[in-house]
């Protein structure tokens, strides 16, 4: 068995593993990576009080960390998250297989015929934080796309992980896969990161799941190309012609529903024609569900307001607060996001659809949204079953990242003895 202080040699020997587990599933059926998904399902709600016992030992662990109410919820198993992730393996194993979908056909004249075809990309390397469900997530669907995966989990959720990643390999077992397939670091020791970053000859891509620390780390030390997740700094502009009754509810299910998610709201811009209305309304809402409220301007006029700083500005704060700043106009909104934002995900509440579409074209965010919570940011609710993360680069995947978007694509180039003239 290698030595597991031996970090170079662990991941040279896991790196081999998913390159020669990538060659087989490349070409598996998409009948044994459907029963792989659901035989790892069931495995993981019979497994269930193992893995509850795992979680336990984490939420331990992270409280002597001190961990954050916050961060201690992204961390945490009960009976509804549990399902949660049995639903999105079962979601994944129902859609259908994106490997050799033609995305892509035509003629040309001189005879040949062209198709573009999705293929797996190969290995992938998911470095991820505290949340034990992107070890299921992320392990099903680069799976479904074809992929192996090599998996590198938060140290607060490795019991938990190891317990989910072991269901996931009973899957592989039970539908005549390589275990290999899906493989799980098995350290906390953070040179296994730094070793992923650079195994060039094994993985074809990275992708970092965290916050603003892990992921500035992968883009400026990674050789290996990446699908970056930016955090979330998530704005929510509340315009002059919007609805009361839509503010209240989206705004409070979008910063209060679950705070420590990527999609919940970490500012709002406020209108001044309705700052001292709907604004102060949906302020003092905010405070009465127990968020504290860091205002500027007119704002702190409210009574119960924090004034803001100048650090709350692009700010993820994943908590019970909220930055809040009064704009003169649409253009204002639009002009503060563009230098505050993570283009990950912003919203416009407006009954003014000229003034919606403005926002959602002129914003460069992966997601944008017009009357609705920003916490459907996420490849669930996008009806991917699940998601890797939400890619806030250029690059191929941008927005959730769902198994279709861990494909890449070759060219099949068909001819009848046809030559070029």
């Amino acid at each position: 068995m290698t030595d597991l202080t031996d970090i170079p040699a662990v991941m040279a020997d896991i790196g081999a593993r998913a390159k020669a587990a990538a060659a087989t599933l490349a070409t598996a059926t998409a009948e044994r990576k459907h029963a792989a998904l659901i035989s790892a399902a069931d495995a993981v709600w019979s497994r269930r009080e193992e893995i509850y016992t795992a979680n336990a030992q984490d939420m331990a662990y992270g409280t002597d960390k001190g961990l954050s109410p916050a961060m201690l919820d992204r961390l945490k198993l009960d009976d509804a998250r549990l399902q949660s992730i049995v639903d999105g393996l079962r979601a994944i194993a129902e859609q259908p297989d994106p490997v050799g979908e033609v995305m892509a056909e035509w003629d040309q004249s001189s005879g040949i015929h062209i198709a573009r075809v999705r293929t797996p990309l190969g290995v992938i390397g998911v470095i991820y934080e505290s949340r034990p469900n992107v070890t299921a997530d992320a392990g099903a669907l680069c799976l479904k796309a074809g992929n192996a995966v090599i998996l590198r989990g938060g140290s607060e959720s490795f019991h938990s992980s190891r317990a989910l990643h072991a269901c996931l390999q009973q899957g592989l077992r039970d539908a005549g896969l390589p275990e290999d397939a899906i493989q799980l670091v098995p350290t906390r020791d953070r040179a296994a990161v730094q070793a992923m970053l650079t195994m060039t000859d094994t993985i074809d891509v990275i992708v970092p799941r965290g916050g603003k620390g892990l992921v500035g780390l992968v883009q400026r030390e990674a050789r290996v190309p990446v699908f970056a997740h930016l955090e979330g700094i998530v704005h929510i502009y509340i315009d002059k012609e919007a609805d009361p009754e839509k503010v209240l509810k989206v705004v409070l299910n979008a910063k209060t529903r679950r705070t420590g998610v990527c999609g919940a709201a970490e500012c709002l811009l406020i209108h001044k024609d309705v700052s001292q209305t709907i604004g102060k309304g949906v302020i003092n809402a905010l405070m009465a569900a127990g968020v504290e409220v860091r205002a500027d301007g007119g704002l702190q006029r409210i009574e119960g307001v924090v004034a803001a700083q100048d650090d709350d500005w692009g700010r993820e704060y994943l908590d019970m607060i909220i930055a809040a700043r009064e704009v003169d106009s649409l253009e204002d909104a639009i002009a503060h996001i563009s230098q505050y934002g993570s283009n990950h995900t912003d919203c416009i509440l407006t009954e003014d659809l000229a003034a919606a579409e403005t926002f959602m074209n002129r914003l460069d965010s992966a997601i944008v949204m017009h009357n609705a919570s920003t916490q459907f940011a996420d490849g669930g609710e996008f009806g991917m079953g699940a998601e890797i993360g939400i890619a806030t680069g250029k690059m191929h995947a941008r927005g959730p990242v769902g198994a279709a978007q861990l494909t890449s694509f070759k060219y099949k180039v068909t001819g009848n003895g046809t030559i070029r003239s």
